[in-house]
């Protein structure tokens, strides 16, 4: 779904303001995402253990629907410890997992958010000695040495699944995992015993997904430096490639660490 921000308008923002009613806020249904629609949402994100950005998404709604966080999500804590381990400000691991997060990491089926990637599955067959072209001729789906044959969401487990016949380790690693998209076959500058490990991990909980993201960038010594300095345009290099300027990543991360930072400083004056 679309996730809904100070601004916003229309037909979506009133029923969340309607949610928002319904647990308590003293809101107007004007279908208006304003101040005051901002602080309630911050609000129903504190009390329910989420991660508190103020953007209406699928888990706060859901948290609202439902009354309470479902197991799995991500929590403030989770990006407290993260950012306690990555020894950076909160707001850096609040404006990370705002801009480079999928969002939900879970599809509505409870398996993981993944993606999986042919030309890496040739790439990864062909380490391990197996013939990839004739494969390719094949699997033309499955296995090439360009990428595509995305079909999204739930059909990517489909995908997989169909990769994990020729190979079931080379397909763990040619899928990313998770929040974050982690690739499988970094698992083990990660430090998982295994990829199967890795794997079985992106399909516990978000906070794992977290935790893959915190150890991806912990193992690139120069990410973990740009992050800890808060140079962004080096950070979003590094974690998307060179088209990070394309989705302005840098500068999104940039503004959303400014607002964050000053979140956080206002929470800790005293009343």
């Amino acid at each position: 779904m679309t996730i809904l921000r100070r601004g916003d308008q229309g037909a979506d923002v009133r029923e969340l303001q309607r949610l928002l009613r319904t647990r308590g806020a003293r809101l107007e249904l004007t279908g208006e995402f304003d101040a005051e629609t901002a602080v309630a949402v911050r609000s129903a994100q504190r009390l329910y253990g989420l991660v508190v950005d103020g953007l209406a998404g699928t888990k706060t709604l859901l948290a609202l629907q439902l009354d309470g966080r479902q197991p799995g999500q991500l929590g403030a804590d989770d990006l407290r410890r993260a950012a306690a381990t990555l020894n950076v400000p909160l707001a850096a691991v609040r404006a990370v997992n705002e801009v480079e997060s999928l969002g939900p990491g879970f599809l509505p089926d409870g398996r993981p958010v993944i993606l999986f990637e042919r030309h890496i599955m040739y790439r990864q067959l062909r380490a391990t000695g197996r013939d990839a072209n004739t494969l390719a001729l094949r699997y033309p789906n499955l296995v090439s040495a360009r990428r595509g044959g995305y079909m999204g969401k739930s059909a990517e487990h489909g995908r997989l699944a169909a990769a994990s016949q020729i190979d079931i380790a080379c397909a763990l690693s040619s899928a990313s995992w998770g929040m974050f998209q982690v690739m499988g076959y970094h698992w083990e500058r990660l430090g998982y015993p295994s990829v199967e490990d890795f794997a079985d991990a992106m399909r516990c909980g978000e906070a794992e997904q977290l935790d893959a993201f915190v150890r991806f960038i912990i193992a690139d010594p120069a990410l973990h430096k740009a992050l800890k300095a808060r140079r962004w345009s080096a950070f979003a290099q590094g974690y998307n490639g060179p088209a990070y300027k394309d989705n302005l990543y840098d500068v999104k991360l940039a503004r959303a660490f400014a607002r964050y930072e000053a979140e956080d400083e206002e929470s800790e004056v005293p009343a």
